[in-house]
């Protein structure tokens, strides 16, 4: 039987003929066009230890391996030839509204059985269950009792995961006889084009060998990560118009040969025009700083000579936070970066508004460590609209002292390419972002395999690493054992290193394979540690003598009424004329009130403002201005005051002389004491300011009993003893009968709620990398119960982004700057008009709040949580009230009071 070409692969897109028909992109030019692509990548995209996994794994030589990726990868939309989605409602038509796949029903061999048309079995599952049988027949390693130990099921599986989502796996009684179970994939002449494509695919592409080796999760996550990848690129409609064959093609093999050169020369600039290749890491310099003893000369004179002997690895860094750290962090990345031949660098931070201050710093890195072209990428939840392009621009203004007031249209059309997507935006060669980006990575979502396939090809650092509770500390441990197994080089950077650092050595030692001894990080500060991903054995090297920077930091709890604590705390700077310093409020109301107070009672004062709750570029804009006052070094004369809230705790390069915080856990307190300035930094707790409703009480209550009134810390020797003090048992016993009741209760709420949310992430994780069996269905498997409400649980904060405007016009800086333009067609807006506009603000503020949003804006995916408000002016601000809430936006930022 010849191939029948008009079994349609793509149509969607692609536009009508003159006939007014829609045009289709035959399925065998889908598939050959994907292996075409997969050829690329192969050559160009995976680095050398990627393409090594694979190799050993199969056991089979590198060349044969490549066809052998381009051939599995041809195969990924076979389950196309099926009765349900040739014969779809939503298929291609002709000019009449009929389903042009509907005159094979009519001609003999096409014929289905009743009801195979509602056969619900998607296209991927058809795939994976029709290819065992076949990749059986054709010698792959099989097995009765247990398909998914042997290749042929393994690869079947793989393939049947291109969508996002693996399948449970196949059994012998179904996969010989697939259709008895599900009819839509049709016998006779759906059959045998099955099998017509599945051999011209292999003999096109050349994949005579037949492996022999097994499918390692290591393979497993590379493969897939090439498939899904060359589909994508595949995939894109406008590059598909272009290869479009005529009328009458009829599909021959002299056809298809000639198409697979066209495929072939189409490839390379498919792959070209993503940005993604080229990018490496330069050699590190070779002068060794050998008389120095700081944190950042010891990894330097000793990191590369350990990864030149026994390979990449994990490098664990505990100190105080400070921009020392993270160019430590960065140098050791750059080190096992060129050992591990990776292709580009994540960087990771607790939260959004860290993930925007770092970057500055991580482009200064990439600027001297990355070589080739390299794209750069915000990745959090608050950027998934923002430009690929901005992060580059962000930084650059950032540098400059200020940000665009206006970006303009030039950053929308960069909005909507191709690879600042959901699901591709790990692609790019440099991304800072933050860890949710790493846990999905081990959850059961969709494309979680893609996540660690992206990561599989770079250097992986974690600042912050203890930052995200119970939660994020199961599933950091899990993503620790996969990173070990697939070679991926990380680096953690701690404050302080305890039992939870401890643990993340063991999972990486675990993940690697590692039997030897446990390793410790070292309890003084600052210290390092390595283990390296090809033994997991660890690694203490010598460690640094001096700190990165040594203090006397002062603490004194006042107890008065917050504010009056506050004009207080600021008084010896008014007095003395100069000075800088922070004072931190637990919400953005709260900053804001405190902002406008401050400026009323002490008009002398340089009093700034930045919380979280501002425009994308009011945010941006004052962050950038902060660095001019509070950088160190910056001779500024006079007194400047800033207000801000939690988000500053984490940015980097700012000093004060003076830090005013309220009650926060001590690792908090610690963040934010970290930015004192000079030998004999200042910090003021108050003690009865509110706290963040999100904190841990018990932790608040017992950092503030660790207190006392005020006590003074060395820095960074005396950070472990207080920490081991914070969480002693024995702390109960300094306190009277009812307040250690008290305080009893509330660490069993801890201990019950961390065990709670331990528990949920240990069963909604993935199997570790040895705990699979073969089975790549765990890794997809649907948990009853996992909600987004779930998710958000696990990964922190939902945020939504609010936009506001008044008769269309778009309000900033308190005033309508700019008209919201429309698309012509769907009425939708360009995203990337809103990117300056938008106010990330948490989903729990605003719950239950529909916005003003028409269907056509609500019904465009970028725009799914970004919640539209219509504000009418009120007393100097913006005011919509309605649905429970009440939103003011001003210059100072958007508050959302809960109506009783």
């Amino acid at each position: 039987m010849s191939l029948d070409p008009r079994l349609w692969g793509k149509a969607a897109g692609l536009g009508k003929n003159a006939g007014g028909a829609h045009r289709t992109h035959p399925l065998i030019c889908h598939l050959l066009d994907t292996a075409a692509v997969a050829e690329v990548v192969w050559d160009e995209l995976l680095t050398s230890h990627q393409r090594s996994m694979v190799v050993g794994a199969l056991q089979v030589p590198e060349e044969e391996m490549r066809a052998l990726a381009a051939f599995w990868a041809g195969l990924h939309d076979i389950g196309k030839i099926s009765v349900p989605f040739q014969l779809h409602w939503a298929g291609p038509k002709n000019a009449e509204g009929e389903l042009l796949a509907q005159e094979l029903c009519g001609e003999r061999g096409y014929g289905f059985a009743a009801g195979a048309a509602q056969d619900r079995q998607s296209h991927e599952a058809a795939a994976h269950w029709w290819l065992v049988g076949m990749f059986e027949e054709i010698g792959y390693p099989s097995s009765r009792r247990r398909p998914q130990s042997q290749l042929s099921h393994a690869v079947a599986q793989m393939l049947g995961g291109h969508g996002g989502r693996y399948h449970p796996v196949v059994r012998g009684k179904d996969y010989r006889c697939p259709a008895v179970r599900h009819p839509g994939l049709g016998t006779g002449g759906w059959e045998e084009q099955r099998r017509v494509h599945f051999d011209e695919v292999r003999r096109v592409t050349g994949a005579t060998s037949v492996p022999q080796g097994r499918m390692t999760p290591g393979a497993a996550v590379v493969l897939t990560g090439l498939v899904v990848l060359s589909d994508w690129l595949a995939s894109i409609e406008v590059e598909i118009e272009v290869r479009l064959t005529e009328e009458g093609w009829a599909g021959a093999p002299e056809d298809l040969d000639a198409y697979w050169k066209t495929a072939r020369a189409a490839a390379l600039r498919l792959v070209q025009k993503t940005g993604l290749l080229g990018t490496g890491f330069t050699r590190p310099d070779s002068v060794r700083c050998g008389g120095g003893t700081s944190l950042l000369a010891s990894l330097e004179g000793q990191l590369p000579d350990l990864v030149t002997e026994h390979g990449p690895g994990l490098v664990v860094v505990t100190s105080s936070p400070s921009e020392e750290r993270t160019e430590a962090a960065l140098r050791a990345a750059a080190a096992l970066g060129h050992a591990a031949g990776a292709r580009g660098l994540f960087y990771a931070l607790p939260t959004g508004s860290s993930a925007d201050s770092h970057m500055a710093q991580v482009h200064a890195f990439a600027e001297r460590a990355l070589t080739g072209p390299w794209r750069s990428l915000l990745l959090h939840s608050s950027s998934r609209l923002k430009p690929a392009e901005a992060a580059r621009q962000w930084a650059q203004a950032r540098a400059a002292g200020d940000v665009s007031a206006e970006p303009g249209e030039e950053w929308a059309p960069a909005a909507n390419s191709w690879l600042n997507s959901h699901h591709r935006a790990l692609l790019a060669a440099l991304g800072t972002g933050t860890v949710d980006e790493l846990l999905q990575a081990v959850m059961p979502v969709k494309f979680n395999v893609m996540r660690l396939f992206a990561f599989s090809g770079k250097v992986v650092v974690v600042d912050e690493a203890l930052a995200r509770g119970a939660w994020g500390q199961k599933l950091m441990l899990r993503f620790l054992e996969w990173a070990a197994a697939l070679r991926i080089p990380v680096v953690l950077a701690a404050l302080s290193a305890d039992k939870s650092v401890d643990a993340m050595l063991a999972a990486y030692q675990r993940g690697a394979g590692g039997g030897g001894e446990p390793v410790v990080q070292p309890r003084r500060l600052p210290a390092w540690s390595f283990v390296d991903a090809h033994s997991g054995r660890g690694h203490v090297p010598r460690q640094p003598a001096g700190a990165v920077r040594a203090s006397t930091l002062s603490v004194e709890v006042r107890d008065g009424a917050p504010y009056d604590e506050i004009q207080a705390a600021l008084v010896s700077l008014v007095e003395a004329g100069s000075g800088r310093a922070v004072v931190y409020r637990p919400t953005p109301a709260d900053a804001i009130a405190t902002f406008c107070q401050l400026s009323q009672d002490l008009p002398g004062l340089d009093v700034s403002l930045v919380h979280e709750q501002m425009h994308n570029k009011d945010r941006w804009r004052r962050l950038a201005a902060c660095r001019d006052t509070f950088s160190p070094g910056v001779g500024v004369s006079g007194l400047s005051v800033l207000v801000t809230t939690q988000m500053l705790e984490h940015v980097r390069g700012l000093r004060f002389d003076l830090v005013v915080s309220g009650p926060v856990p001590l690792a908090g307190l610690l963040a934010r004491a970290a930015q004192g300035a000079g030998d004999r930094p200042r910090l003021v707790v108050l003690k009865m300011d509110s706290t963040f409703e999100l904190d841990d009480v018990a932790l608040v209550r017992r950092t503030g009993m660790v207190l006392g009134a005020g006590r003074t810390i060395s820095m960074p020797q005396d950070v472990p003893l207080l920490l081991d003090e914070v969480y002693a048992d024995e702390l109960v016993d300094r306190v009277g009968e009812a307040a250690a009741r008290e305080l009893e209760q509330l660490d069993n709420r801890r201990t019950v709620r961390e065990r709670r949310a331990t528990g949920t992430a240990g069963w909604l994780q993935v199997p570790g990398p040895r705990e699979l069996d073969g089975d790549l269905g765990l890794l997809s498997r649907d948990h009853p119960g996992m909600e987004p409400e779930l998710l958000s649980c696990v990964l922190g904060e939902e945020m939504v982004h609010v936009v506001c405007l008044h008769q269309g016009f778009l309000l900033g800086d308190g005033i309508p700057k700019e008209k919201l333009a429309l698309d012509s067609k769907k009425r939708r807006p360009k995203p990337g008009q809103l990117v300056p506009y938008l106010i990330p603000v948490p989903q729990r503020l605003v719950e239950g709040v529909a916005g003003d949003a028409s269907s056509d804006w609500r019904g465009m995916a970028a725009l799914k949580n970004v919640l539209r408000l219509n504000m009418v002016p009120e007393d100097g601000t913006w005011v919509r009230t309605g649905e429970g809430h009440r939103f003011r936006l001003s210059e100072l930022g958007l508050a959302v009071d809960q109506l009783p």
